[in-house]
């Protein structure tokens, strides 16, 4: 049924209202919600909208925004310290996940290069969804977070190697494969060079003429954002990588602030659009005679694909549970996976069933990935004793990294709230060790003269080997509830007499710490509330007077 754009538009916008409000009243995720109604206007359901409908336009603008957002975010001390485990992670999930794949789809029966398509289709994983989970957990800038998107940042340079490579390789012969990947790394250093100019010479003038305005601040975001993505798209690279490139060269700006907090509710009502032009996308062409096939490879997707990111992070020294959350979200395949299916169908190297399939696979493994992702921590506590084989490994490398002396004071979590603990405490005179699950933050910090050691305020185990008998106190600066539950019973199990302070960011958190046995509760944010309180005080007093 055809309708007016307009009509169309609002009708899908109330319909998207009212199943984002039974999602809500269910304690569904919303992602999930708004995909169905994709699936509902689109093709296969009521046939409101076609994939050329003007929803794809909104959309990209979503995406535009929302990678420029993650951009101007982007932490430079981040890129250092997780640079080296995001490309290692990436590049070897998708060498071992592109390989059990292709032995996956094999051993279904498909040919070899089918199953080299499906290999490769079920390797990536959606930037978009898993940076909009995250964002909505306030996860993005904590450590899994972190790797998280240094993860996708390696797999999307991947999927573009991958796509360039086919289309060359489709349109001129296996012979200029190489000189195409050649055009595509030069147009990338001069998209580089490009940006570098801007952020050096043109935008530290530019921006505190137009931050004079805050209306003309918003748009000049907005417009460079999508002009930056568009002029990657015109040079041959996913409109994503220039949208992201253009908020870096804002980040270290003193406007990034002021910009992201304008940006995020325009970033949210964009992204509706995205969530449903990926349902009305979905197509389910001999969909009935291909569930069994589907159900294997999302299962692949949803379990394998998780446990290849935690054995690469754990021979990373990274503790089971930073991997469980970074290859969670990871679970599910990406848009370009549905990109490379087209590209493989316009090169008659697979079929329209072949696409049919990996698009059901899509649906599903996005769809379980989203629950997955938002209980992901529940879902840890579950599966966590059968993970107990690379825990006992990295439990045995900490025990291999404990100084051998007697300290004050043991401090887990060596993060912004830590790192002044320890240098005050230190420069102080008392004897601190720190313990964090970060190599980054261990090797800084060590020095920086500070002792420290590899590990999981979580980690049990790791109490066996700490020295808790000359320590006089033990704090956490991780502001995570469970994390200090489980550290707080942990000591108290293994006899520990001395006093334990905990960190919490809400009243809520300081309660339940308190009425579980804590000693002291470190509340910093209500601390320096309070401390500027007074001080603010304390200057009117004196004006007054």
């Amino acid at each position: 049924m055809e309708l007016h754009p307009f009509p169309t538009l609002a009708l899908i916008l109330a319909l998207a209202a009212a199943a984002g409000f039974l999602a809500v009243k269910l304690r569904q995720p919303l992602i999930v919600a708004f995909i169905l109604v994709g699936v509902a206007v689109g093709p296969v359901g009521l046939a409101w909208v076609s994939t050329a409908d003007t929803l794809e336009l909104l959309s990209e603008l979503g995406l535009a925004v929302l990678l420029f957002l993650v951009g101007l975010r982007l932490d430079l001390h981040m890129v250092r310290s997780t640079g080296p485990v995001a490309v290692a992670t990436g590049l070897g999930q998708v060498a071992v996940t592109a390989a059990l794949g292709f032995l996956t789809a094999l051993g279904l029966g498909m040919s070899v290069l089918t199953a080299l398509y499906v290999g490769m289709a079920l390797t990536f994983s959606s930037t978009i969804i898993i940076v909009k989970l995250l964002s909505d957990k306030h996860e993005l800038e904590q450590l899994h977070g972190r790797i998280a998107l240094g993860l996708l940042i390696v797999q999307d340079m991947v999927v573009v190697v991958v796509m360039i490579g086919l289309t060359a390789f489709g349109r001129s012969g296996a012979g200029d494969v190489g000189s195409g990947i050649a055009v595509v790394v030069g147009k990338g250093l001069a998209l580089l060079a490009a940006m570098a100019v801007l952020t050096r010479f043109v935008l530290p003038w530019l921006m505190p003429q137009i931050a004079r305005s805050q209306e003309l601040l918003v748009l000049f975001g907005v417009a460079y954002a999508v002009s930056t993505a568009a002029a990657s798209e015109w040079l041959g690279f996913n409109s994503e990588v220039g949208a992201f490139l253009a908020g870096v060269s804002l980040a270290g700006t003193p406007f990034r602030d002021a910009l992201g907090a304008r940006l995020v509710s325009l970033r949210d009502f964009l992204l509706l659009f995205f969530f449903i032009t990926l349902g009305a996308r979905l197509e389910f062409t001999d969909a009935a005679s291909q569930l069994v096939e589907a159900a294997v490879l999302a299962c692949f997707v949803l379990a394998i694909k998780p446990l290849v990111i935690i054995a690469i992070m754990a021979a990373l020294r990274y503790p089971v549970r930073v991997g469980f959350l970074v290859g969670v979200p990871a679970a599910q395949i990406s848009e370009f996976s549905l990109i490379l299916a087209a590209l493989g169908l316009s090169a008659g190297h697979i079929t329209n069933a072949t696409v049919s399939l990996i698009t059901v696979v899509g649906l599903l493994t996005i769809t379980a990935s989203t629950y997955m992702t938002t209980y992901d921590h529940q879902i840890y506590e579950r599966v966590q004793r059968w993970l107990t084989i690379l825990e006992r490994r990295h439990s045995a490398r900490a025990r291999a990294d404990v100084p051998a002396r007697e300290f004050d004071v043991i401090l887990f979590g060596l993060g912004r709230f830590g790192s002044h603990l320890a240098d005050r405490l230190s420069a102080a005179g008392h004897r601190v060790l720190g313990v964090d699950f970060d190599p980054y933050g261990v090797s800084t910090h060590r020095d920086r003269g500070v002792a420290t050691t590899f590990g999981s305020a979580e980690d049990i185990g790791l109490l066996e080997v700490l020295p808790l008998d000359s320590a006089k106190y033990v704090i956490s600066a991780i502001p995570v509830l469970r994390t200090n539950l489980t550290l707080l019973h942990g000591l108290r199990h293994h006899g520990f007499t001395g006093t334990i302070a905990l960190t919490a960011h809400t009243r809520h958190d300081a309660d339940r710490l308190r009425a579980a046995g804590a000693d002291i509760v470190l509340e910093p944010f209500s601390s320096a509330a309070s401390t500027t309180s007074d001080a603010l005080h304390q200057m009117l007093a004196d004006n007054d007077g």
